[in-house]
């Protein structure tokens, strides 16, 4: 009964897919591989995913630019190697102005030019309570800088549940509006898994008066301790429920991504009946989760080679 019921479900998530024939748009998230000379699995992601002709991929920036150098190759070789439009992160956190400055200069030369902006974490040690006495102090006013460099495509992240310095929903509202007067072109949440969550925060940013797409990140369950270790660092919460469904469950097994696959179904079901058409997936370097859900959404492969 147990198997049976799990089809059936399968099914009618596959079919309402179907059903819908308005176009879906998808991005995706990588983070630099600690060692590009055994970067394969990396690069067969990255190949994986291309087959769904996403609106652009992102690479992350390691706490305090720790991945500085891993980065600019990897866009490097994105740039020059594939059709692909990559999206650098950059940080400013626990780095002068005229540092971040430069960073920005160098993504700017390889033919970067959209940007995910973000203030970022520290060095592990070091804590946000110490500033860089002579860098920026947010997102924002970093925005305003990379502004002086060059026309720069900037995303901003956003947190439906607010960020877990901000007092209340009204201040993280605020945050949102000065990001767009700073030139924020579209906002990328941070994951969630109650899809509620993501359409009341969109309701009262609309209600602000801010009118740039805000693309919620979903994140696919390939290891649940590791995604309660990330909800507790950035104040995204996890439902009981999620919980108890993968209890005793061993990451990356066959029932872990049978149960992940049918979460992350059923969530962008959800949000496709809600109005939403872009999504954005927290990929963690691998494909196939992602690439599954992406077909039924709809999205058809096309052979980059």
């Amino acid at each position: 009964m147990i198997a049976s019921d799990f089809n059936f479900r399968m099914t009618n998530y596959f079919m309402s897919f179907t059903d819908k024939n308005e176009k879906v748009s998808v991005s995706f998230e990588f983070f630099p591989p600690a060692d590009l000379s055994k970067a394969d699995n990396f690069w067969d992601s990255v190949e994986n995913l291309a087959k769904l002709q996403p609106d652009f991929i992102s690479l992350t920036y390691g706490a305090g630019g720790s991945t500085r150098e891993r980065s600019l190759e990897i866009l490097k070789r994105l740039v020059a190697d594939t059709s692909l439009t990559p999206v650098a992160h950059l940080t400013c956190v626990a780095v002068s102005k005229d540092e971040a400055n430069e960073m920005a200069r160098q993504f700017h030369e390889i033919g970067i030019r959209r940007l995910v902006v973000l203030r970022g974490d520290p060095p592990e040690g070091d804590n946000l309570s110490t500033v860089h006495p002579d860098g920026y102090a947010n997102a924002t006013e970093f925005m305003h800088g990379l502004n002086k460099i060059a026309d720069f495509d900037m995303s901003v992240a956003a947190y439906p549940e607010i960020h877990p310095e901000s007092p209340n929903m009204e201040h993280e509202i605020e945050v949102l509006k000065q990001k767009v007067d700073a030139g924020a072109r579209r906002f990328i949440t941070q994951f969630f898994f109650d899809c509620d969550v993501y359409l009341r925060f969109v309701e009262k940013a609309r209600a602000a008066g801010i009118d740039i797409p805000i693309i919620p990140g979903i994140l696919p369950i390939v290891n649940f301790n590791r995604v309660r270790g990330f909800a507790e660092s950035c104040g995204a919460s996890i439902p009981p429920w999620l919980e108890k469904l993968f209890e005793g469950v061993e990451p990356s097994s066959t029932i872990n991504n049978m149960l992940a696959a049918s979460v992350l179904i059923d969530q962008c079901n959800t949000l496709y009946d809600a109005g939403v058409r872009n999504f954005h997936f927290y990929t963690l370097n691998k494909s196939e989760l992602t690439r599954a859900v992406c077909k039924t959404l709809g999205i058809q492969e096309k052979d980059t080679k």
